[in-house]
């Protein structure tokens, strides 16, 4: 099971991008997916999660500015960043677990995609 992220970039404080990730392989069923992001010298943080049945949940620091969704028939999660910060600059990774066809369970990682927002 692979999971390629795309839609990072550079971007002005204030301004949107929206990330994409395409989860693809031996799929039976997808449950959680998720964005997590990591900053220079800073821990890895959980951004964003979804549920297979559409609950979602968000750090404070990102609630109200993002938003998480999943398109099940294309096995892919989409994060739609608004209003953004210097301070959500990072390396954003996404997060698929779930069972494979062979009924095997699996949990795995994007390679990461780079965000900067400048001041």
């Amino acid at each position: 099971v692979q999971l390629v992220e795309s839609g990072g970039g550079l971007v002005q404080t204030g301004g949107s991008l929206r990330l994409s990730c395409a989860v693809s392989g031996s799929i039976f069923s997808i449950n959680d997916m998720a964005w997590y992001r990591q900053a220079p010298g800073k821990q890895r943080e959980l951004v964003a999660r979804i549920r297979s049945g559409g609950m979602t949940n968000y750090p404070d620091s990102v609630k109200g500015r993002f938003t998480i969704s999943r398109d099940n028939a294309k096995n892919t999660v989409y994060l739609q960043m608004n209003m953004l910060k210097p301070e959500d600059t990072a390396v954003y990774y996404c997060t698929a677990v779930g069972m494979q066809t062979t009924f095997s369970a699996f949990n795995n990682w994007g390679q990461g995609t780079q965000v900067t927002v400048s001041s």
